[in-house]
């Protein structure tokens, strides 16, 4: 199994308390942290016996690694979607989840392999959704510390309760009577119904508040920010 003490410790180290990342800081200190760290365990083998919340903490933090890894081999930049004269460069923004570019346990993955083959097909686990994070500001908040088997089922609990809780996540117009959700909640909507019958429903599993929604509650997406999750230097 691999031992997410060094992630752990980077992530407590680089990340503040809103989730956002010091790349400047990463970059400048420790360029090689995460690298050295992953091809450390490559070579590990898979168990095929291992219980689900094992499953599910090893694959998240190999999504959050890899996806911070390649920022910081890429940083500075300002946006994680690459523009070209100030055109939106789909096809590299797609290459970016399809490319098999990392290699752990005698195989080569993509992000895209990890998100969709593993974590939702595989585990099927919804909240998964407010764990991985592309490195944009419209993701989920990154967590300060790794994912470990034995306190994942409640970190994933936090992590939902923090997206739904998050005004610039989700929010009520009480005065208007309509929900704004971030887009992950339109992305993904299949898998949050297989545990609600409705996204309204999925988020009132979460809020403090207690608003009054219902499978008939207006849903209102808000635009997805695709620029850096990162500290601003200066």
């Amino acid at each position: 199994m691999i031992d997410f003490a060094a992630w752990d410790q980077l992530l407590g180290q680089y990340v503040d308390q809103d989730g956002r990342v010091n790349y400047l800081a990463w970059k400048r200190e420790q360029p090689q942290a995460i690298a050295h760290w992953l091809s450390s365990q490559k070579h590990l083998s898979l168990q095929s016996n291992l219980p689900t919340t094992a499953q599910l903490a090893l694959w998240i933090n190999l999504y959050n690694a890899f996806t911070i890894s390649t920022i910081l081999e890429r940083y500075p930049i300002q946006s994680i979607r690459p523009q070209i004269l100030g055109i939106p460069n789909w096809l590299a923004f797609l290459w970016f989840f399809q490319r098999q570019a990392y290699e752990i346990f005698g195989q080569r993955y993509s992000l895209a392999q990890i998100e969709n083959q593993i974590l939702r097909d595989k585990l099927q686990e919804p909240k998964i959704h407010f764990a991985i994070v592309c490195a944009s500001v419209g993701c989920p908040l990154l967590r300060q510390g790794a994912y470990f088997p034995e306190q994942v089922t409640q970190q994933l609990d936090e992590d939902a309760h923090r997206f739904m809780n998050n005004p610039e996540k989700v929010r009520y117009d009480s005065q208007n009577q309509i929900l704004y959700c971030n887009k992950i909640l339109k992305w993904y909507r299949q898998d949050f119904l297989k545990v609600a019958p409705s996204i309204p429903e999925y988020i009132g599993l979460y809020l403090k508040t207690d608003p009054p929604l219902t499978a008939s509650t207006p849903i209102s997406y808000l635009n997805y920010d695709w620029n850096l999750n990162h500290i601003k230097s200066g």
